[in-house]
């Protein structure tokens, strides 16, 4: 018994601000409606992700819920208060004008979908709005084809992660929201524990059941400001000070806080339900 499922996190848009959800199906690749939806450049043809700051930080202004009722269709709250729907005729213009970038909302991930990101260290160094280096990632190489995730469909986080960067933050807290994760589980370890789980099994309620394939490297979004947030360059300083560690074996060390995970059996979650090594 490792803890209990204290959060479950959504974000219908890649890198807009997420909701909170009680329950959820998960399948192979990932929650109901987890990163179905995307924003891509009509610049460059790669998908808009706050990894790369100077662009796109301004997605994380933006938030997007997918209301059980609404069909494929997603609610996108806007800076000022303002709603708009993925469906609405104008959708594209309208976030286009929001961003100062050309862009297309879509459900269909491009033939090779890529994005920049940026190095983390290059951002803590010359900040948000500058030109810093970037590698081109693609997407979705530890799941399968037609979302937007980064890596792999879901990502754990523990509570004894977030408890351990926030006793040496200098603002002695960390908010999950940064760490963007899919499900957040309460554990009573103490420290970074989830470096421990790679390639264990773990068993979520009564169906559910997942692979850690690998350590989640943090990149700079955590540091970014999230809706009310503020910019928090600790939120990642700590990491790289206290967690730099290889996310395989075989790849060098970076700043890491949770674990991305496959799915093996598809079923069901909800907040309160155990989880377990399998």
């Amino acid at each position: 018994m490792l803890g209990t499922v204290a959060r479950l996190r959504r974000y219908p848009v890649k890198s807009m601000l997420g909701e909170d959800v009680e329950g959820s199906d998960v399948t192979l690749a990932g929650l109901a409606r987890d990163r179905r939806l995307a924003l891509v450049s009509l610049r460059t043809g790669k998908v808009a992700s706050a990894k790369y700051p100077r662009l796109w930080r301004h997605l994380l202004a933006l938030s997007a819920a997918a209301p059980d009722d609404a069909g494929d269709a997603v609610l996108i709250t806007l800076p000022d208060g303002k709603t708009v729907w993925s469906t609405d005729a104008h959708i594209d213009e309208i976030l286009s004008g929001l961003l100062n970038e050309p862009v297309v909302l879509t459900a269909t991930p491009p033939a090779g979908a890529s994005l920049d990101r940026a190095v983390p260290e290059a951002v803590l160094r010359a900040g948000v709005t500058a030109q810093v280096p970037a590698e081109i990632i693609e997407i979705g190489a530890g799941a399968p084809p037609g979302t937007f995730v980064d890596f792999a469909p879901v990502h754990l986080l523990t509570t004894s992660t977030l408890d351990r960067v926030a006793g040496l933050s200098p603002h002695g807290r960390a908010d999950p929201e940064r760490y963007r994760p899919n499900i957040v589980i309460r554990t009573e370890a103490e420290g970074f524990t989830e470096n421990d789980w790679l390639e264990r099994a773990l068993r979520i309620g009564d169906e559910l059941v997942l692979r850690v394939i690998t350590r989640t490297p943090r990149c700079a979004v955590p540091t970014l400001a999230h809706g009310g947030l503020p910019r928090d360059t600790d939120a990642l300083r700590v990491l790289a000070r206290h967690n730099r560690i290889p996310p395989l074996e075989t790849l060098d060390p970076e700043p890491c806080a949770g674990v991305y995970a496959e799915v093996l059996s598809p079923g069901r979650v909800r907040v309160g339900d155990p989880v377990r090594l399998g």
